[in-house]
This record gives C-alpha cells, structure tokens and sequence, in this order.
C-alpha cells in the first residue's frame, strides 16, 4: 500500500477507548489486534489500548482521535512513541530509528507493531513505578534516621493502599509482555517481533521494571509492620491507662476505707 509519510506513532489509550474504536471502526481482527484503513496508512489498535499508526499524516491522526473522543491524556507527548520506517528492504532491518521492512507485508508491519506497543506500554508502567518510589523514599530515609515514620496510621493505611493499587495494576496487565497468541497462528513473523523487541531492549527493561516492583512491595511490607507496630503501641497504651486507672480506683478504696476508719 502506498503511505503519505514514513512516520510509525504509537499512542497509549485507556481500554475504554480502544473498546469505542474497536466497536465504531469496521476492520480485520487478528486475536488481540483490529486493523484499521485510514486515509494515507493504517492503524494497529491492540485491546489493551495502544494504538500504532503506519504512514498517517499528523493532522488526520488528531482529526481521528478526536471524532472518537479519545481522552485527553493520550494526546499529551508523555506515552508516545515516533521512529521512521521505509518498504522495499529484502528483510526487516532496524537501525537508529528507522525500521526497513518488505513492501506489502501487513502482517510483519503487525508483528512490529505489537513490539512497538509493549515497549510504549512498558513506558507506562515504568512511569509508574519510578514515580510511586520517588514518591515515598523518604519513608525509608526517615525510618533510618529516627527509627520510625512520623506520620498517622490513616496516613499509612493510605500510602499503602496507593502503593497496593500501583503494584496490582502492574501485576494484572504483566501478561500484555508476553508473546502475543497471534504467532501462535503466524509463526514465520516471530523473528520479525523478537529482532523488534531486542532493538527496544523490552526484556532488559521488563527485569528493571521487576525489580521496582520488588522496590515497591519492600515498601508496602515496610509500611504494613510500622502500622502494626503502631498499633501494637496502641494497644500498650491502652492497657496502660487501664492498669493506671484501675491502680488510682483502687487507692482511692483504700484511702476511703482508711479515712472511714
């Protein structure tokens, strides 16, 4: 097919609008994927809300999203992707950004895309998980110091469960890093995808996404036994001014008794 440019743009969507560009727009679904026609290329819309345009100028691409009514944040520049590419190549190559594939091969253009989108959502959730750290290193900083975390149990409770809600939207979407089931069904198109996934270095960066994650659970068990702790002292307290209370009760018998004597 003939493209208006050389331009590949990956945009991460929430599922909720790949599902309204799934239902409204008539294309071919290849498992996880529904090809879309568009004037001047194609896109690629995965059902975990990435989409890769191929060959489509800028203009039509917005002019696109918005008739759908996409979401604002997948406009933004902060889960993009742009590299060139370029047909007639005897086989995929890919160096610096450009990505040279045989002309009229859609599903090798598939079998790239679908590396293209992980890497962008791997941005995602590497986003994610460095700013949910960044977010709370003091924590263990101000544990080291003073040898516990100044702040309420409700507060705790909180942080933990914004740590738990990070750590869990990762862990249920890890899957989407797997090879996709469409090789199952089109295998000679695998080494099209790995040779993509080794050029975005997607495995390295799935170990250091990984080891954040483990960053953010040592920080969740962290925060979970300074709200026991915390609430052990609690309990300590209590029964200390029980056991007060019931000294000064009974003084106070005493001194009844003794002056009634």
């Amino acid at each position: 097919m003939d493209f208006s440019n050389d331009r590949v743009s990956v945009y991460v969507l929430s599922e909720s609008d790949a599902t309204t560009i799934s239902q409204s727009q008539h294309g071919t679904r290849y498992r996880d994927a529904v090809h879309l026609p568009l004037p001047g290329g194609e896109g690629w819309l995965f059902d975990y809300g990435v989409l890769v345009f191929w060959g489509v100028d800028e203009d039509e691409r917005l002019a696109f999203l918005h008739r759908l009514q996409i979401s604002s944040d997948a406009l933004s520049c902060e889960h993009q992707e742009h590299v060139r590419f370029n047909t007639g190549a005897e086989s995929l190559k890919l160096q610096g950004d450009l990505i040279s594939l045989p002309a009229g091969e859609a599903l090798m253009r598939l079998a790239v895309s679908h590396a293209l989108a992980q890497s962008t959502k791997l941005n995602q959730y590497e986003y994610q998980a460095e700013k949910t750290i960044q977010q709370y290193a003091y924590l263990p900083k101000a544990l080291a110091e003073s040898g516990k975390i100044n702040l309420s149990r409700q507060k705790l409770a909180s942080i933990r469960g914004h740590l738990f809600s990070t750590k869990s939207d990762i862990f249920l979407h890890y899957g989407l890093l797997d090879t996709p089931e469409f090789f199952w069904e089109y295998p000679e198109f695998e080494d099209a995808y790995n040779a993509t996934m080794k050029y975005l270095d997607i495995r390295p960066r799935v170990d250091l996404l990984s080891n954040k994650l483990n960053v953010i659970h040592e920080l969740f068990e962290m925060l979970a036994d300074e709200l026991k702790h915390k609430h052990s002292s609690f309990l300590e307290w209590i029964i200390i001014i029980l056991i007060a209370f019931e000294i000064v009760m009974f003084g106070a018998q005493e001194l009844t008794i003794l002056l009634a004597g």
